[in-house]
């Protein structure tokens, strides 16, 4: 078991649960065994407190190997796992699945990883409630869900997820869909915030020069100026450091403006 260190400084998004969910994470997608496991460990003695993972990634059993072997206390990590939508059906049995390879007794946020069969599948999130009102997951939400979706959720159950995660980047940029998500009680958490990202735009290199960073620290700093939770993905200890070391300069209005406008 390695020794706890201290967390983060960053900023954390409170959730109707009561869970706080830390703007920045640690991604696990495509991280695979031992790189799984040797990433999400380093992340938390660099600091990091939120991991998020997915049924669907096949390494929850890692991540879970890295959580008990971290030595941090359990309520200090903020854990998200994922439904795969062709398992709508048995969510209950993939959560508790999910709780035995994590080795946890709840997450602190379960999300639908996409909408089943392309619709917003009230009824599945239905057991996602259930799972929380039993403990199993202090909030839930859902993934790659539309504001039309989350809406249909509301219409049919009464109740909102605390989070919608999709892809963001500067290219992405929607601030229509920030503001109805805000409107809606629903925080965004974003994915692949380096895939859609042009690393050499000149905006970039400028706001990196005048603040001594790089181009992709700029982005997940411009993603933390706007509340947006990111989760950026690594599993080399150099990257996993530079991603964390964003807290210690922030963008003016005016940059962060112009990052805004890299989505055209």
């Amino acid at each position: 078991m390695t020794t706890a260190t201290t967390s983060l400084p960053g900023p954390a998004a409170s959730l109707p649960g009561g869970g706080s969910m830390p703007l920045l994470g640690l991604g696990t997608w495509q991280s695979e065994g031992d790189d799984a496991y040797r990433s999400v460990l380093h992340a938390l003695e660099v600091g990091y407190r939120h991991v998020d993972t997915a049924t669907g990634y096949g390494n929850e059993d890692q991540v879970g190997r890295a959580l008990a072997e971290s030595g941090v206390p359990r309520e200090e990590v903020f854990v998200t796992t994922k439904l795969p939508p062709d398992d709508a059906g048995r969510a209950r049995e993939v959560l508790s699945r999910s709780l035995d390879l994590l080795g946890l007794d709840f997450v602190d946020l379960w999300l639908v990883h996409w909408p089943p069969s392309g619709g917003a599948s009230p009824q599945t999130w239905e057991q996602l409630l259930a799972a929380r009102a039993d403990g199993q997951a202090r909030d839930v939400g859902v993934s790659n869900y539309s504001t039309a979706q989350v809406d249909e959720l509301v219409a049919a159950t009464g109740e909102a997820p605390a989070v919608d995660q999709v892809p963001w980047a500067p290219a992405l940029h929607d601030q229509q869909f920030l503001d109805a998500c805000a409107e809606r009680g629903v925080v965004v958490e974003g994915y692949s915030p380096f895939k859609k990202t042009d690393m050499d735009d000149p905006v970039l290199a400028e706001v990196a020069r005048a603040h001594g960073v790089t181009p992709q620290q700029v982005v997940l700093r411009w993603h933390l100026e706007h509340g947006v939770v990111v989760i950026p993905k690594s599993v080399t200890p150099e990257r996993i450091e530079a991603n964390a070391d964003v807290f210690g300069f922030t963008l003016s209005a005016d940059e962060v403006r112009r990052v805004d406008g890299l989505a055209g």
